[in-house]
């Protein structure tokens, strides 16, 4: 991994979360909606018409400078476009600045602003097409299934000749990759090694005869983006987690063994089903020594709360609107 480039600093803008939160106190590097918002110029009065909307999904912003050039990546684009497009617009997001789009992996409510999102850079843009990074395994039809067998079937991802046709150059493969001229690492499909990171029980995806439907609790078209910061290490984006994020945050530093990890925003998915894996997870989260962790999305108050009591100044928990200055 030699083209990959340290950057000068890091920006992390978060576009879309469940959770709006401009009250908390943060540290000095994290800027909250609303003082992002007024000291920007960009509210003069307080109202609901001029800041963000949660909504369940996430959308990440992230913006590497690095000798002088700033690059410029969307990770995922929230549950719907009119969320994304309008929380954009409030927080001046200049969409013909972004390079290149990942899908983190496909869930509707990572997918479900894709395309607007892709037509809106590519009709922004200046110069040159938007990279959309996908893996095929995203676009099998996928819902989950309760205990008494009923299915809730989930909203499907935009194929690749929908998003191609949207203005997007699709790059479709289960290979790790390099992006924005070495700043963003991709992974490819993480291992699984942990006992306790078992994925979504009860996931299922259409099998291959088109009408019934299979086990897919592992979701193996989950993929994490690695930032390389001078000076203090390795930070990580997972959006929801669902490989578990010790075996993220493990694949993660062993894909680069000599850059400390440093930080991890996105949802851990520790709700729900998966609220059992909670303790193990506090347990080796604090052997790993993050400077900064900023659970969001689909994360759940059982687990931000566990965190909360383990965990120092390093828990900067995500909200919608919410600036990260690394």
């Amino acid at each position: 991994m030699s083209e990959i480039v340290a950057a000068d600093r890091l920006e992390v803008l978060v576009l879309v979360d469940n959770l709006t939160d401009s009250l908390s106190t943060t540290p000095k590097n994290v800027v909250p909606e609303w003082t992002g918002l007024v000291t920007g110029g960009r509210m003069h009065i307080l109202s609901g018409a001029a800041i963000c909307c949660a909504h369940h999904g996430l959308s990440l912003l992230i913006t590497a400078h690095a000798g002088g050039e700033k690059r410029t990546l969307l990770f995922d684009a929230g549950p719907e476009s009119a969320t994304l497009l309008r929380n954009a617009g409030i927080l001046g997001v200049e969409l013909g600045a972004i390079e290149a789009v990942v899908l983190s992996h496909g869930h509707w409510d990572h997918a479900g602003g894709l395309l607007a999102a892709v037509e809106a850079i590519a009709r922004d843009r200046a110069a040159g097409d938007v990279a959309c990074y996908v893996h095929p395994g995203m676009f099998a039809q996928r819902a989950l299934q309760r205990p008494t067998g009923e299915l809730t079937v989930f909203e499907p991802v935009p194929s690749p000749d929908m998003l191609a046709q949207a203005g997007a150059r699709v790059v479709n493969t289960r290979e790790p990759q390099v992006l924005g001229g070495g700043a963003f690492y991709l992974s490819g499909e993480i291992p699984r090694r942990t006992a306790y990171e078992v994925g979504l029980p009860g996931h299922v995806r259409r099998a291959v005869d088109g009408h019934s439907w299979e086990p897919d609790p592992l979701l193996m078209d989950e993929r994490f983006v690695s930032v390389r910061v001078k000076d203090k290490g390795q930070f990580v984006f997972s959006a929801c987690s669902h490989a578990g994020l010790i075996n993220v945050l493990t694949h993660a530093r062993e894909t680069f063994p000599e850059v400390p990890l440093y930080g991890v925003i996105g949802g851990l998915h520790l709700s729900g089903a998966t609220e059992k894996a909670i303790p193990d997870t506090v347990v080796d989260l604090k052997k790993l020594g993050l400077k900064l962790l900023a659970p969001g999305h689909c994360t759940g108050w059982r687990a931000l709360a566990a965190l909360a009591r383990e965990l120092g100044e390093e828990l900067v928990p995500s909200a919608v609107g919410k600036r990260y200055l690394i």
